[in-house]
């Protein structure tokens, strides 16, 4: 079966409508890597030379402009949403906007529309810039970074200077690494070196950005793997408070295996997962540690877990913020452990139960 017939049909059609009106549109992005990759994109990222008023002048009351500091247009084509972004050009250092006052970190005009090519140098790593067009016979790629070579060698690597591409958005560490697990690919080693270089910054990121990156690096499948990246690039230490214990304690280093092991086998049945189980596991070693400090000072172990609780999270809050919806049921599972020992007559069949 040939390429473009295994994509979506609505797809296309955004594709097709914006090529009648005489428009550059492309498939970009992670659904580009799954078709070479002979995978089923889950989503479709669709990059166009039309702005985001032409695009909603194509597709009417099907399409809604969203964003102000990056504007893009959402179609909607058969109940499915459709992210159509206009080719951006990367600003010169004339053109960013300077560094924000609170993280020191680059900030950039993200509105300075361009071409194709400039819209590929502009993005992160390689193999996220490979444009795939279903409606032209003679050349449905097209790549001007060398994506299709990484991918073909199995390499994560940043478009243009690593530090510089690192430093404009830290967080791009965290994509580095996940996309090296989910591929089975290996980091470029300047990337690598960038990465171990820069690491630091993500402590300038806020706690709630890191928290919706950690759900996109443990919840996606490859928990086990991310995280054994995580740990090669010494980046777990800015995800999780107490990493420290699980590199020193085996027990503790089999627990979490174990936990992410579980969670990817759960994914990948169709099971359904809670963040909740996984900072459970994250904060337990810590936990276990402040309630023995405090029942060594008198407290009784229920209340020393209540205590412990509150203090773990509220350290972890400084990493990634836990939503209330997940804290509430960390300490429900973080409660069971106290009686779980208590394998003896009704009160464990109620516990079953």
């Amino acid at each position: 079966m040939p390429i473009k017939d295994k994509i979506s049909r609505s797809a296309v059609r955004v594709i097709a409508d914006l090529q009648k009106r005489g428009y550059e549109a492309y498939i970009v992005g992670g659904a580009v890597r799954d078709i070479m990759l002979e995978k089923e994109p889950k989503d479709y990222d669709i990059a166009t030379d039309a702005s985001p008023e032409q695009v909603k002048d194509v597709f009417k009351r099907r399409c809604r402009i969203i964003g102000r500091r990056f504007k893009l247009a959402h179609v909607y084509i058969s109940g499915t949403l459709y992210e159509v972004s206009t080719f951006r050009r990367k600003p010169s250092m004339d053109e960013r906007k300077g560094r924000d006052e609170d993280s020191g970190l680059i900030v950039w005009r993200d509105n300075e529309y361009g071409n194709l090519e400039e819209d590929a140098f502009r993005r992160d790593f390689t193999v996220n810039a490979i444009y795939y067009d279903p409606l032209n016979n003679e050349q449905h790629f097209v790549d001007h970074v060398g994506g299709i070579d990484d991918m073909g060698n199995g390499i994560v690597r940043t478009i243009g200077d690593a530090d510089e591409r690192i430093q404009e958005d830290p967080v791009r560490m965290l994509r580095a690494v996940r996309f090296c697990a989910k591929l089975d690919f290996t980091l470029e080693q300047q990337t690598g070196a960038a990465i171990s270089e820069n690491a630091h910054l993500l402590d300038k990121i806020p706690a709630a950005r890191l928290f919706d990156e950690s759900l996109k690096l443990f919840i996606s499948g490859q928990g086990e793997a991310t995280y054994a990246q995580l740990e090669k690039y010494d980046l777990s230490q800015y995800l999780i408070a107490n990493h420290k214990l699980f590199s020193d304690d085996e027990i503790w280093q089999r627990l979490l295996q174990l936990a992410l092991r579980n969670t990817d086998k759960r994914l990948a049945s169709g099971k359904s997962i809670t963040p909740a189980f996984l900072y459970a596991v994250f904060l337990w070693p810590g936990l276990k540690e402040q309630m023995a400090m405090l029942e060594a000072e008198g407290m009784p172990p229920t209340a020393a877990l209540h205590a412990a609780a509150n203090q773990v999270i509220a350290a972890q809050t400084f990493k990634t913020s836990i939503p209330k919806r997940f804290q509430v049921t960390m300490k429900e599972i973080w409660e069971m452990q106290l009686r779980l020992p208590r394998n003896q007559g009704n009160r464990a069949l109620k516990l079953i139960a």
